[in-house]
């Protein structure tokens, strides 16, 4: 039988970053330094009949109800209660899961969950006690709908044409979704702001970090 490390108390806290496909989170988060939870590995399978659908057939991925909150939310709680969990690998191109990793974020006392759907757990983390900051990006719709095309192009999400009306549909929905998030508790602003609240949030948490073991210690 192979022994398991024991879990360690549960310190960790979380920056919940969202806001519209292509606002820059998941370069934003990259540039912080800290461990990183991408949420957008938690969407629904292509086949799952629950998931919702355009007005003019399709699915629509832009949906949260096409993402399953509760496994995220778990993944999460996971990290700030143990510092590790197993999560999804996802391939946006075919709509499934197409295995999993593990994500050990050691002793860190704080990371970074990001997606387009992290507000939809805003609340939960806050009554969980584990929420360190929730923040929202947000920039000129037109520099987004741009950076999104080209990524997703690159990237062969999905084909070209589906890629083109999806980003025009976003583009003028983007307004709206920076709206849904703010009024779900995330802080809306741009890429130096955000920094700038991070590093704020970083300097607590070593503080309080540095204080734990202090006392651990005595």
């Amino acid at each position: 039988m192979t022994s398991q490390p024991p879990a360690r108390p549960s310190s960790a806290r979380v920056v919940l970053l969202t806001g519209p496909s292509g606002s820059g989170k998941t370069s934003l988060a990259a540039l912080t330094g800290l461990p990183v939870l991408n949420l957008d590995d938690f969407y629904k399978e292509g086949t799952d009949p629950t998931l919702p659908q355009l007005p003019g057939g399709g699915t629509d991925w832009d949906s949260p109800h096409s993402w399953d909150a509760g496994a995220a939310l778990a993944a999460i709680e996971a990290l700030c209660g143990t510092g590790r969990t197993t999560v999804p690998v996802y391939d946006i191109s075919v709509s499934a899961c197409v295995g999993e990793a593990g994500l050990d974020i050691g002793d860190a006392p704080l990371f970074i969950a990001e997606g387009i759907f992290a507000a939809d757990v805003i609340a939960e983390c806050r009554t969980a006690g584990v929420l360190a900051d929730a923040l929202c990006l947000r920039g000129r719709p037109t520099t987004t709908f741009r950076r999104r095309l080209v990524r997703d192009l690159r990237e062969a999400r999905k084909s070209a044409p589906y890629l083109v009306r999806r980003g025009l549909r976003l583009l003028r929905a983007e307004r709206s979704v920076v709206a849904r998030h703010c009024a779900l508790g995330a802080h809306p602003c741009a890429k130096p702001e955000a920094l700038a609240r991070i590093s704020a949030v970083q300097a607590v948490e070593a503080l309080d970090e540095a204080v734990r073991r202090a006392s651990s210690t005595q």
